[in-house]
């Protein structure tokens, strides 16, 4: 069938299978029939007999076969098979094919898209390797030298102003596949730096790098996702703006994308402030949030008490109720978090006494006999070791040889590190039945780290090489479609009970590939056939798991003469 992306095949009945007899029936000429209406004759088979004299026979020969164009085909065919599951293809299609462009918008976005999946890379990377090397052409289809980056970046300032919608649609196909329900949120941040000036762009500035890169300017993204990952919302806030000033924009946005709701929020220590909860309560929400440090001072008698209910091997809880009001307190306690809270102190006890150490023999020898400078030099040592410096008493003090410094442990506040450690504390305004179940649902925000986590790594979001702030704000929306598509198959194998993670299957699909195999005839012409790689074991579990059948073919017969140019357009 001759259609508007090129030639296609369609099964019009299926004959059974020939045995015997009923071969003989069948072995007669018939008619081939086009959309024109024109006939042409065929044998359905040829007799061994007429082979060598039958033009639709063809003898190969055989030390000449060989295979040509090997590319990328499973983990794309997946990437688009999920794509199509979240509705995305008639969705970009239905928003941006509406000015009949040379290549339709929607299957660019769907080459960002599953690129940011499979392969992340820029823009030229994706027209010169990775777009090249992949069987897309043929599933999506698009002719050849169609995509390049000009082309790509088109697609990203047409996709930016879908963003509102995308997140709309997004939350609503995920409640179709998967049930999901987006009353509880989580909320947390993270910032990703960019390479060069950045001028163009009021967002970079330099602050807090969870990176390890203040040297670079940043950006912070703020993330919502649901208490199975599922994302909800995201949005960009400046380099240096401050995590906890972020709350009430990020509630008015949402009231406005997906309306007003009795939403219960969960966000971590470094979000929390007074302002923010009273924001909570006046929408008529609901919170359970993590505390500052300094709140457990209020509660170092409960911390001495020893009735703690464990919940886990190594976990306690104990509620705490606050005599006439609304909220309630939970104190945790965790044994692997105390021991890395104790092997961390250790390490900055040991390198803060060692250097008060040095500076204490560099004054007894000598080598250092102006007061300003020891005081300058001790003032250093505190500042570079604030996890510790409250734990001693450093003082120069003057004696008959001259200035000395004397510091020693203060062994009441020793005491309330020791106390403390491993312990948090949790408040919210929930009723629940039991702190154990308050402390399993705050332990949910590992879902919205691992959002992150699979951002920074698998989608690499970061670095951030545009320039201009509408490129960096569309390729953040990309990064938000390549994690929306990696949540749908993480979700999809774990209903299936599937031993495989996101990046385990991708990668086993990745070696499933498609070839032409080139059969050169006596005649002096070459049939050309486009077939898939015949998966493995591993493999075939992973597409039976995710209940996708892969094609059998992917174009019909290609005849040329060996002379032309053997290169398939």
């Amino acid at each position: 069938m001759r259609t508007s992306d090129g030639p296609r095949q369609r099964t019009l009945c299926y004959l059974g299978e020939l045995h015997g007899s009923a071969h003989a029936r069948w072995q007669k000429t018939v008619e081939v029939f086009n959309q024109q209406g024109e006939s042409t004759p065929l044998k359905l088979f040829a007799a061994e007999a007429d082979a060598p004299n039958d033009p639709n026979v063809a003898r190969v020969l055989l030390n000449k076969v060989r295979v040509e164009r090997t590319r990328r085909f499973g983990d794309c065919y997946l990437g688009l098979e999920l794509w199509k599951q979240l509705g995305l293809d008639e969705f970009f299609a239905r928003h941006l094919d509406v000015d009949g462009a040379d290549v339709p918008w929607s299957r660019v976005a769907a080459v960002l898209a599953i690129n940011r999946l499979c392969n992340p890379g820029s823009e030229l990377a994706i027209e010169q390797h990775w777009y090249p090397s992949t069987a897309l052409d043929d599933l999506l289809p698009m002719a050849k030298g169609k995509i390049n980056d000009t082309r790509l970046y088109r697609c990203l300032d047409r996709l930016l102003p879908l963003k509102t919608k995308i997140e709309q649609h997004l939350k609503q196909r995920f409640g179709e596949l998967f049930q999901a329900e987006f009353d509880v949120l989580l909320y947390d941040l993270t910032s990703t730096y960019g390479e060069g000036a950045a001028e163009e762009n009021s967002l970079m500035r330099r602050g807090y790098s969870r990176d390890h890169r203040p040297d670079c300017e940043q950006l912070v993204l703020a993330l919502i996702v649901n208490q199975d990952g599922f994302p909800f919302s995201y949005e960009l806030f400046d380099g240096n703006r401050a995590d906890v000033s972020t709350v009430e924009a990020i509630l008015r946005t949402v009231e406005r994308k997906h309306g007003k709701a009795r939403r219960v929020w969960i966000f971590d220590r470094g979000v929390v402030s007074e302002e923010n909860l009273v924001a909570i309560r006046k929408r008529g929400g609901q919170y359970l949030v993590g505390t500052p440090r300094s709140k457990l001072q209020q509660f170092e008698a409960e911390l001495l008490k020893d009735d703690f209910e464990k919940i886990r091997p190594e976990v306690e809880v104990k509620q705490l109720k606050i005599p006439g009001g609304e909220e309630t307190y939970i104190l945790c306690r965790t044994a692997g978090r105390k021991e890395k809270e104790k092997a961390i102190r250790s390490r900055f006890v040991t390198k803060i006494e060692k250097a008060l150490a040095g500076l204490e023999q560099r004054i007894a020898e000598g080598k250092l006999q102006d007061r300003d400078k020891m005081l300058l030099r001790l003032g250093r040592i505190q500042a570079s070791h604030p996890q510790v410096a409250d734990l001693y008493e450093m003082a120069v003090k003057d004696s008959k040889e001259g200035p000395r410094l004397v510091w020693k442990q203060k062994p009441e506040q020793q005491q309330w590190l020791e106390v403390r450690e491993g312990a948090y504390l949790l408040r919210t305004n929930l009723t629940a039945d039991s702190a154990a179940e308050l402390w399993k649902k705050y332990m949910q925000l590992t879902e919205v780290e691992a959002a992150f986590r699979s951002l920074k790594s698998e989608l690499a979001i970061r670095p951030l090489f545009h320039q201009l702030e509408r490129r960096v704000k569309a390729h953040v929306l990309v990064a938000f479609l390549g994690y929306a598509l990696l949540v749908t198959l993480k979700h999809l194998l774990k209903r299936n009970a599937s031993e495989y993670s996101p990046a385990q299957a991708l990668q086993r699909l990745a070696e499933i590939y498609s070839v032409d195999i080139v059969l050169p005839t006596i005649e002096g012409r070459e049939i050309w056939l486009r077939r898939i790689t015949k998966p493995d074991h591993e493999q075939q579990t992973i597409l039976h798991q995710l209940q996708l059948q892969l094609p059998e073919r992917l174009e019909p017969i290609h005849i040329q003469k060996c002379s032309e140019n053997s290169a398939l357009a």
